[in-house]
């Protein structure tokens, strides 16, 4: 079976090549403890094997023989930029690989729909200068649900997709979507995903969710990696757990591997050891 991969090579070849085609993914971390720099790692090393394949070997080396990478990368969010989101991946990577993989990342910038019905004024998040020809037409904004959702069917056949970041929908200036409406929104994606044959990786802050609205998340997706903390002593180091994906999880506790240890380097987020049951 032809997997996806994540980016990250020593997770790669763990778990067979990637994830198999047609996952949603939700990346769950505490804050600084990961998962914006897989989200982000994920996104350049699959643009970069495109843009610049002698820079993809040189940072990832060869792909599996059963892996197959996505036709695009697109990126969306719901209240950045994408210079910000430049400035932000340049901060924990090297700028080479930035700078060679980000045009190949196809930014999605939603914050008309999202901060359309906030107090945020209107100059703040959209480019569009206001004209009298603009007058009336608010009520024609598309709403959040529905934007994302168009962008999803338009682009995420046999493509890697990033959402940035499901976070953002909690407490969401609007009407239309209230929490109970998010774990739906999540199962229809990941209903959908299954057709469309790529990978969708979705954000989340660990840290703005009670453990009950954390786990109807969780069951609303194919996986799950949760990324952590881990103090001892005078020092605190970056962990990740796989929590539950089917094709997946059982490669890793065939391997007797119960943790990975984390870190941020060069080529971004990377996998520095492994822990395994004694």
């Amino acid at each position: 079976m032809d997997r996806i991969p994540f980016g990250i090579r020593r997770l790669d070849t763990t778990i067979g090549g990637g994830a198999p085609p047609g996952s949603v993914v939700l990346l769950s971390g505490e804050a600084g403890a990961g998962a914006r720099e897989f989200m982000h790692t994920a996104a350049l090393m699959n643009g970069l094997t495109r843009a610049d394949p002698d820079l993809f070997d040189l940072y990832y080396g060869d792909l599996g023989a059963s892996t197959t990478v996505p036709e695009a990368v697109h990126y969306i969010s719901f209240t950045g930029k994408k210079g910000q989101l430049y400035d932000e991946m340049a901060l924990t990577m090297d700028e080479d690989i930035v700078e060679a993989a980000v045009d190949s990342v196809t930014f999605h910038d939603l914050s008309a729909e999202y901060f359309h019905l906030s107090p945020v004024p209107r100059e703040w998040y959209s480019e569009r200068v206001n004209a009298i020809s603009d007058l009336g037409q608010t009520t024609d904004q598309k709403s959040l649900p529905r934007a994302l959702g168009d962008c999803l069917t338009e682009h995420a056949t046999n493509t890697l997709v990033v959402i940035d970041s499901i976070t953002d929908l909690i407490g969401a200036p609007m009407d239309d979507l209230s929490w109970d409406d998010i774990p739906v929104l999540l199962r229809g994606i990941t209903r959908a995903a299954s057709e469309w044959g790529g990978l969708v990786l979705v954000h989340v802050n660990r840290e703005a969710l009670d453990t009950q609205r954390h786990g109807q998340l969780v069951d609303s997706s194919d996986g799950t990696l949760v990324f952590g903390w881990e103090s001892g002593g005078s020092t605190r180091d970056r962990t990740m757990v796989v929590k539950q994906f089917g094709g997946v999880l059982s490669r890793i506790e065939a391997e007797d591997i119960v943790q990975f240890e984390t870190e941020i380097g060069d080529s971004g987020f990377d996998i520095s050891d492994v822990r395994k049951i004694r």
